[in-house]
Parts: structure tokens; C-alpha cells; sequence
């Protein structure tokens, strides 16, 4: 059986509801870890040593340094984000591609499941659309985090202002982000959970908004196994702290 080693969860789910019982998939990084900052041990080395497919994202430090080391031709990059059902998409049949490449005689099966995930995924998004329309999400002004603009503005929230990590950021950056968004009067500042929430909950507390923690890897909140549980969860924080417009 084909051996794919996945660097993080949302490629091991993907290649697990694509590959199906065509391939086994280990997954190096558990769920909920942002992989910028996990260090591999010996046998997370073995694995992707071995393994016939590396599925990455080039957010992982180490994975190129291994290159010389995995099986030739082993290494496939998935660049951009996941957290929205179109972007889910875009990943899953991606990842079909590349297995069918390397288990020709798969393709069927691979497609298959491809097409009912991305079913289910485009269900997900017009339901969630449909909530985020009702509320008028446009006309609420909100403060995000980068790492989750593009969910949110998927979401259709006005975002007239973002900040990046928040280790990068000094006192000066709060009052000057506190201020901006005081002057945009946003009603939500929203956080990236695997970059760190300190930040962001006193952003919150200065520009007088609701605190926000979403989430880009399953596993790391209730009610997230998976990436649409993620994605639906996600949503939902976002509707919950909001007021309908009448």
C-alpha cells in the first residue's frame, strides 16, 4: 500500500478522504499545532523518510532541509489557505491530482470521493453564505488578525483593519491599532488561535469589541475534528458575536 505522510492535519484528513483505502496516511503534526513551531522527533523523520508521498504546505521549516532524504519525486507543496469551502476545495482536488499521478489505477475512486467532499464542502459554504447575508455581516466593521482575513472576508465582514503576530508587536502597535479600530467602529477583533490570543483580547478591551478566537487547524477546539466542523465552527463564532441588523 502506498504510504503518504501528511505534515499536518488538514492535508492528512484531505489525503485520507481522497485516498480513501487506496493509501495509509500518517499524520507528523497532531491537530490543533501550528507547524511553523513544531520540532520533529526521530520517528517523524523515519516516517517522511519512507514515505512514497510527502504532502506540505511550505509553512513547515523543515521539510525542504529533509528533501535529500525522502524518496525522489516524494515531496508535493499545497500552497494557500484552507479555511474557507472554496479553498477546501481547491486543496482536495489537488490532492486527487497528485495521488492519481502516482496511483494511476486510482483515479476513479480518487475522483469520486474528490467530487463528494467538494459536494459537501459547497453545501457548507452556501449555507453558511446564506447566514452571513441575513445578518449583514458587510456592515459590521471588525478588526482581524491576517492569518484570518481571508475566512473572514469570505464571510463578507468589512475589515478595515488588520494586525500580523502578535510577538512582532510592540505597546505602541496596540494603541495605534486600538485607535483604528476605535475610529472604524468595529464591533469584533478577531484572533488567530495558533499564533496567540494575548494580543488580541486586549486589542478587544481598548477598541471596546467582541474578542474572537478562530481557529486554521481541526482538532484544537470542541467541535473540530474535522476541517468542515472547523470551517462551520469558525462561522458560527462569527454570527455569535454579532447583533442582526434591523
Amino acid at each position: 500500500m502506498v504510504q503518504v505522510v501528511a505534515t499536518h492535519a488538514v492535508l492528512g484528513e484531505l489525503a485520507q478522504v481522497v485516498g480513501g483505502d487506496l493509501i495509509n496516511v500518517v499524520t507528523i503534526i497532531p491537530s490543533g499545532f501550528c507547524p511553523a513551531h513544531y520540532d520533529l522527533s526521530p520517528s517523524d523523520y523515519a516516517a517522511l523518510i519512507n514515505a512514497d508521498v510527502v504532502l506540505y504546505s511550505g509553512i513547515e521549516p523543515w521539510v525542504e532541509k529533509l528533501a535529500d532524504s525522502t524518496q525522489e519525486g516524494a515531496l508535493v507543496q499545497f500552497r494557500g489557505a484552507w479555511n474557507t469551502p472554496p479553498a477546501a476545495a481547491e486543496k482536495a482536488a489537488a490532492v486527487a491530482t497528485a495521488l492519481t499521478e502516482r496511483i494511476p489505477e486510482g483515479a476513479a475512486t480518487f475522483a469520486a470521493n474528490r467530487d463528494a467532499y467538494v459536494a459537501e464542502l459547497d453545501a457548507l459554504g452556501e449555507d453558511l453564505l446564506a447566514q452571513a447575508a441575513s445578518l449583514v455581516v458587510s456592515e459590521i466593521p471588525v478588526v482581524c488578525m491576517e492569518w484570518q482575513t481571508g475566512f473572514v472576508s469570505w464571510l463578507g465582514f468589512n475589515i478595515p483593519v488588520t494586525y500580523g503576530m502578535p510577538e512582532s508587536l510592540s505597546l505602541k502597535d496596540l494603541i495605534d491599532l486600538a485607535r483604528a479600530g476605535g475610529e472604524a467602529n468595529a464591533q469584533v477583533v478577531i484572533d488567530n488561535l495558533q499564533s496567540g490570543i494575548e494580543f488580541g483580547g486586549k486589542l478587544a478591551r481598548e477598541v471596546g469589541a467582541v474578542h474572537v478566537v478562530l481557529s486554521n487547524f481541526p482538532g484544537a477546539m470542541p467541535h473540530t475534528a474535522t476541517l468542515i466542523d472547523l470551517i462551520r465552527r469558525n462561522a458560527e463564532a462569527m454570527f455569535s458575536a454579532i447583533e442582526p441588523i434591523e
